[in-house]
């Protein structure tokens, strides 16, 4: 008797009979040869669900592909190898019944996918992304191809499954990611907000309709490029709004592309249940620039939970009548909030009428509480002038930095003033006149180099100090960007920020070095610089997105036609955020097959940040003998220099 190595649910989609891949019962550890698989059968397999990169073999190569059998402790199953003896595919039987229970799917060499039938039924019923590919883990209850739940999510990838699910339209799909019945008891929140978020994620189907319905450049074929958060907030147990600490995301952007055109869907918030992160109410395509500033549920301040159930630690256990009117206001006015797709002056309106009612709570609300009420404040203002919502934004922003400076509150001012900052610089550029331009930038880099020095310990500070150095870079003046690299890495070496820092330190110290850069390659395998050894090589940082590398791309192909043939070579380093982007941009714009990195993370990428890239394209120019000739080169220094670096390298 033989026994089935394929799932019925694959079986059925491609074919095949059972008895094509199987080992017999008397010795299920080992196969005969007519047992095992021939390459084209056994790489004939497709993931359950249709969004994983893995390797595929060209056709030609198909039949070079060996399978062997292998046998690991009590599991047993054939592994699948190209002709380089990369592995491809394996597919494991791990509990001895001679069934395959586990189909995994490889890339550069790693797993990157696995679909598992948990139950042993013959049927896929798990399906989990790895390494490169991700941490998802779906769970699929009722085994019919489709996610049900999450196991483990992180909050990009929610983000991403939200923005395919409205992509296709699939109400099953956004449910998986929104917070249900069982995460509400799973967090233990108040029953009021408990109450909201339900609310909030009802009738998602007919939600995620009317807010795509009422948009004008959400396309179904956008696709994810990135998740835009701040730091992650922490929600303590004794705030009142749940009986356990939560892990919040607040005000969540996902950025979407399509055709060449970007957009932007609003996630909202995000909260963190187990291994997972889930959204808590329906996203929002937002048009053009402008963005709804309504607060999520879990951090609007303590004074809004009312009544008996104020929070614990807050200054009394039930808010005055004077201060439940304005929340009262003010959750009607949120209710009533105009849509993105909405005028500016109906826009505008509401930023007013919200900021307005937060002055007024700010002054009737204990002192402390009233910090959190300002933060809240403030954000929506500086939010809204930075899009040309809010005429009189910068005035009030001045306003609430002035009342903290009285108040001798010194990490709230620090605060307040980064945020007026920000948004009186953004404002600035977008009216000034060509000619004025630069010097709103100069005044930009002496705010910042006045911040950084009164508020070094700010929570700003190191963001602060980083655009200071980016800002620096780009005016030309190197040492002082260095400087203020540098001090990042050294008194804020636990930041963020200073991991990017270190990297432009190292960039902007190329010239004359030896250069080394190595990565997984966009068809797969590794690529190497040092393997360009002999030839002068021009290392090309790029993303589909960026317009500038596209209005390069004509001339860089004529040099590189131009002189291929004189030992001249080029090395992309794609930082897009999803490796399709980079393939289709390179078939849409023939793109000649020179090599090119990929790995995951766009611009936060290890091969970005190992040397910092603050701006695409950025293109380092490499002698024959590895050496750096020039760390940041323009089309018209190559067509300066490669005729004679070229003719070097031939004597």
């Amino acid at each position: 008797m033989r026994r089935s190595f394929l799932p019925q649910s694959v079986t059925a989609s491609l074919g095949l009979a059972l008895s094509f891949f199987a080992v017999e019962t008397v010795a299920p550890h080992t196969a005969a040869a007519a047992d095992t698989p021939a390459p084209k059968l056994a790489l004939s397999f497709r993931p359950t669900q249709k969004d994983v990169d893995y390797d595929i073999p060209e056709e030609k190569d198909v039949e070079k592909c060996k399978v062997e059998v292998e046998r690991i402790g009590k599991a047993s199953g054939w592994v699948v190898l190209n002709p380089n003896g990369a592995i491809l595919r394996r597919f494991v039987d791990t509990n001895a019944d001679n069934v395959v229970d586990q189909w995994r799917y490889y890339k550069n060499g790693l797993e990157v996918y696995r679909d598992i039938d948990s139950n042993f039924n013959n049927k896929v019923d798990q399906s989990r992304w790895m390494n490169t590919a991700g941490t998802r883990w779906g769970i699929d209850t009722n085994e019919d191809g489709r996610i049900d739940r999450w196991k483990t999510l992180s909050a990009e990838e929610a983000s991403r499954e939200a923005v395919k699910a409205l992509a296709a339209r699939d109400e099953n799909a956004l449910a998986a990611v929104l917070v249900d019945k069982e995460d509400l008891k799973t967090l233990k929140f108040d029953d009021e907000i408990a109450g909201k978020i339900s609310e909030s994620v009802a009738t998602p189907g007919k939600k995620m309709l009317a807010n795509l319905q009422a948009s004008k450049t959400f396309d179904p074929k956008m696709k994810w490029m990135r998740l835009d958060v701040s730091q992650p907030s922490l929600v303590p147990s004794d705030d009142g709004k749940a009986d356990i600490d939560l892990l919040v995301y607040e005000n969540a952007m996902a950025i979407v592309e399509a055709d060449g055109k970007t957009a932007i869907l609003q996630i909202g918030e995000l909260v963190k249940v187990g291994d997972v992160w889930k959204l808590t109410q329906i996203p929002v395509p937002l048009e053009g620039t402008q963005v709804q500033l309504a607060s999520g549920l879990l951090l609007q301040p303590p004074a809004l939970t009312t009544g008996g159930n104020a929070p614990t630690g807050t200054s009394a256990s039930k808010v005055s009548p004077e201060v439940e009117k304005k929340l009262k206001d003010l959750q009607e006015l949120d209710k009533k909030a105009p849509s993105p797709n909405d005028s500016a002056k109906a826009i505008a309106r509401y930023n007013v009428q919200r900021a307005d009612l937060l002055e007024d709570i700010v002054k009737m609300v204990p002192a402390s509480d009233k910090e959190q009420w300002i933060r809240q404040m403030v954000d929506g203002i500086a939010a809204a002038v930075q899009t040309n919502q809010f005429e009189d934004g910068v005035k009030r922003l001045q306003r609430s930095e002035s009342d903290a400076r009285e108040s001798g509150n010194k990490n709230l001012l620090a605060y307040i003033t980064y945020r007026r900052m920000l948004a009186e610089y953004t404002l600035n550029l977008q009216n000034a006149a060509s000619a004025k331009r630069q010097e709103v930038q100069d005044n930009w880099l002496k705010d910042l180099e006045t911040f950084a020095k009164a508020y070094p310990d700010g929570e700003d500070a190191p963001d602060a100090v980083l655009q200071l150095a980016i800002a620096q870079e780009f005016s030309g003046k190197v040492s002082d960007a260095k400087k203020w690299y540098e001090t990042i890495t050294t008194k804020y070496a636990k930041s963020p920020q200073a991991t990017k820092a270190g990297g432009s330190l190292r960039r902007l110290e190329l010239k004359g070095k030896s250069f080394q850069l190595s990565g997984a390659g966009l068809k797969g395998g590794k690529i190497d610089s040092r393997d360009f050894r002999g030839k002068t090589l021009l290392v090309l940082y790029w993303a589909s997105w960026c317009q500038p590398c596209t209005e390069d791309l004509p001339q860089l192909k004529e040099l590189y036609q131009q002189y291929k043939g004189q030992g001249f070579e080029i090395l992309g380093v794609n930082l897009d955020n999803a490796p399709n982007l980079a393939t289709a941009y390179l078939t849409e714009h023939k793109v000649p097959a020179w090599p090119q990195i990929y790995e995951p993370g766009g611009l936060d990428s290890p091969p970005s940040v190992a040397l910092g890239i603050i701006s695409l394209p950025t293109m380092i120019l490499v002698e024959s003998d590895g050496v750096v000739h020039t760390r940041s080169v323009s089309i018209a220094d190559l067509k300066q220099l490669l005729p004679d670096m070229v003719k070097a390298k031939k004597k």
